[in-house]
């Protein structure tokens, strides 16, 4: 059995956020060939069915880097969560830096997550981080924390380095960056890595092959455990050059295209 482990935004989803019709048959068809198909996505479990196409998909979901696992009946399987002491801490370090910050928790993102952010304006954003009340996220009852994401704007790109230098080593954690102007904080279990080799454990499965598909930073942890990474053609270049392959990028069906034409790992679906 093989596995392909695939990244959603930037990777299975094109700029509009859908799944082509390209990609969605040569899903299925991996599955029909009884091969394992995960979806290994920084976003969180609810925004991943936001997508009309994967909801009736029956396939493990590891959401928030690898945070939270879902087997094919979405039955949880595993947390990683930030103990909450590391999160004040971590969020108070943040909060000084100036830059905006998303909390992922068992009971959703607040202010928001971040697919809903993409096309909103600098001012926007602003004054959505400015008036929301963080305080109130401490008082929900039996609180887990999944994750943070330090924002900032395109044109403030230098903060990124600075919130990692500000973070790093003080915190059992790991950053990863699946898009230039962010940093993704979680667990230090928390990793798409570490994810595939957890689930194949917790299965009692046997991998001959692990194929990760991804575009950004936090992908990398992907391909650290993968028989064969492929990158994205929108994928920045040291993400592209850590790749055993490059394909087209998510506007050209490049999921389809590599397992089609690129991979060479099996014939039945070349055309």
């Amino acid at each position: 059995m093989k596995c392909y482990s695939i990244d959603l935004d930037g990777t299975l989803l094109n700029s509009e956020h859908n799944i082509s019709e390209a990609n969605l048959q040569t899903m299925n068809e991996l599955l029909e060939e009884g091969h394992e198909v995960i979806l290994n996505t920084g976003r969180a479990f609810a925004d991943v069915f936001k997508i009309k196409a994967l909801e009736n998909l029956q396939i493990p979901i590891f959401c928030v880097n690898g945070s939270v696992l879902f087997s094919p009946t979405r039955e949880l399987l595993y947390e990683a969560t930030i103990p909450l002491e590391t999160y004040k801490e971590i969020f108070s370090i943040l909060k000084g830096l100036g830059v905006g910050i998303l909390v992922y928790t068992n009971y959703g993102g607040f202010p928001s997550t971040l697919p809903p952010l993409h096309k909103k304006s600098k001012e926007e954003l602003n004054t959505l981080f400015e008036e929301f009340n963080y305080d109130e996220i401490l008082e929900k009852d039996q609180l887990k924390i999944y994750k943070l994401i330090a924002l900032t704007h395109v044109d403030e790109l230098e903060k990124v380095e600075v919130v990692k230098m500000a973070l790093g080593n003080k915190f059992d954690i790991s950053m990863a960056s699946s898009f230039p102007n962010n940093v993704e904080i979680t667990s230090n279990e928390a990793h798409k890595g570490k994810a595939l080799l957890r689930y194949q454990k917790m299965m009692n499965l046997e991998f001959d092959e692990i194929i990760a598909f991804g575009d950004g930073g936090n992908d990398l942890a992907m391909f650290e455990v993968a028989s064969t990474s492929v990158a994205m053609a929108n994928a920045p270049l040291h993400v592209q050059q850590k790749a055993d392959i490059v394909t087209k990028s998510n506007d050209e069906d490049g999921f389809a295209h590599a397992v089609r034409h690129l991979l060479k790992l099996h014939t039945e679906i070349l055309v």
